[in-house]
Formats: structure tokens, sequence, C-alpha cells
């Protein structure tokens, strides 16, 4: 997107914004989210073009809050002003009919503070033109298939206290798996806001050593405890987790956290591991969806240690806590695991004869009280002995305890981190994701 066609859009929608002051009434208070993109998509199967495309897209959502009520509009943000405010004025009108049908709210949280923020993050991405020869020239010969997915995407928030904010960034993900002739998969995925062609030179290049370890007839494994080296994609999809019935302190106060221990200090991981909210790489926005801003580190595991959960405001005020800018779910948003020491040489060697893990799918909570996780491994996962790859390993299931593998068995992080992007394009492109080191850990559990 050009420069003048972001501008056009910022400047409609601080219209927008200024509007609905004027017609609010004295009692109302409103907030407004925006989301929008304008980005090419490119599907890629056996290493041919299926689908591409550029999506121009964008959605408002307008919540009126009066008399201790609220209701939500949702409807499209176009950038053409006459249309977008036919839009607002009707929803809005909608919204106060709507209003004096509905229950009180008691923790309904009121917009407040002043807080402005403007974040334009410009990058240097493929033209549309130049994403499929770029892409496939490495792949001609192999069984390739994924999705590029590169534009601008733009979050800003508005309310009726004054709170403005406005980010935008240049971003692409390319995801995607290298295929064996017998079906074995290798898995990748390649991201920024700049495309570096030696970075995704190196991807394919290791993604095609794993492949050709991959061609090896599989070993197939009985259940049990096996010493375990997870690759930082793996660690991503462990670390997800905790968005999902740990780290939110209404999940805390409710009983259902998978960290309820570690909270009332009966438990401790390993001083080896610690995780914060890091929003300094600029990948996401600070500000949440009451126009609150986080702080730009909050650390969340120290060493071992819960030190903070994430608190937005309605948790605050239903359980008397202080809020420090979560989000309405209560999620990661911009983790960040802190290394460790070991070196990428030593991987293998350290590992001895154990698993090597590239990938895992399916996980889920086998027992939250407990912090156990189930799932499987996925992709380029290797058996190996004596410091040396021998075979690819048929998929296994494990269920295993958080407190275990970033507790007591714990042996190292890799001091290297990956970032693992964000790729899902539900609705509309996701921004972030994690940014992780590898970890091994002794006697993990398999269990089929």
């Amino acid at each position: 997107m050009k420069i003048e066609e972001l501008s056009a859009l910022e400047v409609s929608f601080n219209q927008l914004i200024g509007n609905l002051l004027n017609k609010k009434a004295e009692n109302e208070q409103f907030t407004v989210r925006l989301s929008s993109e304008r980005s090419q998509f490119t599907r890629f199967n056996h290493a041919k073009v299926r689908q591409t495309g550029c999506v121009a897209d964008g959605w408002i959502e307008l919540t009126l809050m009066a008399d201790q009520r609220s209701s939500v509009r949702q409807f499209p943000f176009t950038g053409n002003w006459d249309v977008d405010w036919q839009l607002t004025y009707t929803a809005l009108q909608e919204l106060r009919d709507e209003l004096i049908l509905l229950p009180i709210d008691p923790y309904l949280v009121l917009p407040s503070g002043t807080n402005t923020s403007r974040e334009v993050h410009l990058g240097h991405l493929l033209a549309s033109e130049a994403v499929v020869p770029n892409v496939l020239e490495l792949v001609t010969e192999l069984d390739f298939t994924g999705i590029y997915a590169g534009g601008v995407v733009i979050k800003a928030y508005g309310d009726s206290n004054g709170q403005k904010h406005w980010f935008a960034t240049d971003s692409f993900t390319l995801d995607y798996s290298l295929f064996s002739i017998s079906g074995q998969a290798v898995k990748g995925t390649f991201a920024g806001s700049n495309w570096d062609k030696s970075a995704y030179i190196a991807k394919i290049s290791e993604a095609k050593k794993q492949l050709e370890l991959l061609s090896r007839p599989a070993k197939e494994l009985p259940r049990g405890q096996y010493k375990t080296y997870f690759a930082p994609a793996a660690v991503g999809d462990l670390l997800m987790m905790l968005s999902w019935g740990s780290i939110s302190e209404a999940d805390i106060q409710q009983g259902n956290s998978a960290l309820a221990a570690l909270w009332r200090q009966e438990k401790q991981l390993s001083t080896a591991f610690s995780l914060k909210e890091n929003f300094q790489r600029g990948l996401v926005p600070r500000f949440n969806e009451l126009g609150e801003v986080a702080a730009p580190e909050l650390p969340v595991i120290e060493k071992g240690y819960l030190v903070n959960t994430l608190v937005n405001s309605r948790t605050a005020k239903e359980y008397q806590k202080i809020a420090n800018g979560a989000n309405v779910s209560e999620t990661l948003r911009a983790p960040e695991v802190s290394p460790g020491n070991l070196v990428f040489e030593q991987i293998l060697p350290s590992l001895d004869t154990g698993l090597y893990v590239s990938n895992l799918h399916y996980l889920n909570w086998s027992d939250r009280q407990t912090g156990r996780i189930t799932g499987m491994t996925r992709y380029a996962c290797f058996w190996v002995e004596n410091g040396e790859i021998i075979a690819p390993i048929e998929n296994l299931r494990f269920d295993e305890s958080l407190y275990r593998f970033w507790g007591e068995n714990l042996v190292d992080l890799t001091n290297f981190q990956e970032f693992i992007p964000e790729v899902g394009t539900y609705e509309s492109r996701q921004l972030g994701g994690s940014l992780v080191p590898g970890m091994l850990v002794e006697d993990f559990t398999y269990t089929l």
C-alpha cells in the first residue's frame, strides 16, 4: 500500500471518531476498534501456484455504553467516508434502541485515560509479481506446498474519552511444507517485515537436509519416557497452551488455571525458565480493546516463579486487582522465552540418545489442574543415537506435565531464539508470534 493510501485511511478513521463525538448523547460513551488490511495471498501446491490474489478488507467494531449497559455492532470499513459514516451512524442508532432492552452489567468498564499513540512500521516486502519467482526458485524440483500472505495490517482505536491509537505494519508470512515420496513432511515458516533472500535460502537448505533424512525407513518406538530435544517451533506450540486457561488472572481466580499450583507457590519451575511479554519488537499493538497501553515489557515467569498474570480491567474490577493492559481474553500477545546455554552444535551430542522433535500438533489439556498437556509429534521428528540422527519416527502421542518439562526435567534451553509467527488468516491476517529457544528435556512421557 502506498503511504498516501495509508494516510487517507487514517484521516477517514479520525474523522469518523470526531463525528461520533459530536453525535453521542451526554450519558453515552463509546469505543471504536478498526481492523484493516491490504494483503496478497498466494497458495502453492506441488511447487506450482494454485491460487493467488489481493484482498482489501476492513471492519469497524462500535461499542456503545450507557446506564451501565453495553452493546456492540461490527460492520465494514471501506475508507470511503460517505459509506463508512452512513454505516456507523446506522449502527449507532440501532445500538441506542437495543441498549434499553439489555440487562445491567455490574463489571462494565468505561473508557478512561487519555492515551494516544501512533506507530507505522514500513517494511520491504516482495512486489506482487516477485513473490512467485522468489518463493519457488529454490524448490522447483520438490513437492512444495504452502501459503504466502503479505501486505499491510492496520489496527486502530478511538473512544469517547479522547483516547486514540493507530498501528500499521508491513509484514509477511510463508507457511510451507516439503513432502517426501512416502508422504512424510518437513514443515517450516518464514516471516518478517523485510524479505531476506539469504535467510530464506538457509531455511530451505535446512528443510532439504531434513527431507533427505525422512527418506530412511521410519522407526516405531514403544511408549515410555525419552530424553527429547524440542525445536523452537515445538516450544512455541507448548508455550501457547498458557494462553488457554493458564496465564489469565480470571482463570486463576475461577480455579481454572493450569498454573494455580505455581501461583500458590506449591510448585516451582526450573530456574532456567523465564517468560515475558515483550512489545518492544513492534510486531503487535500495545493497546488493547479499551485503548489501555501495556508496558513495553511485562515479566510473567522469572527463574521459575510466577511474578505476574495477565489482568484486564474487567477482571481487575471483579476481583479487586490491578490491571496491566491485558486484552479481553487475557492471552499472550508478544511472548518471549529467555534463552539458555545450549549451543546449536551441541544439540545432538547433548541429546545423545532420544528424540528430536521439530513440530507438535493436536495439543490439549489432559488434566489442567496438574498442568498435563497431551498432543502428538508431527513433521520431521527423528530417533537419535549417540548424537546422530538414525531414522524418522512414527507419530507418537505424549502426555506430560508442564511442571516436569519446564521444571525438574528441563536440562537446558538453546542460546539462540527463533521467531515463530502467527500464520492464521481466519477473518483477517494475524499479527505477532512468539520468540522462543529450543529446549532439551529428560524423561518426556510418550503414551502411544
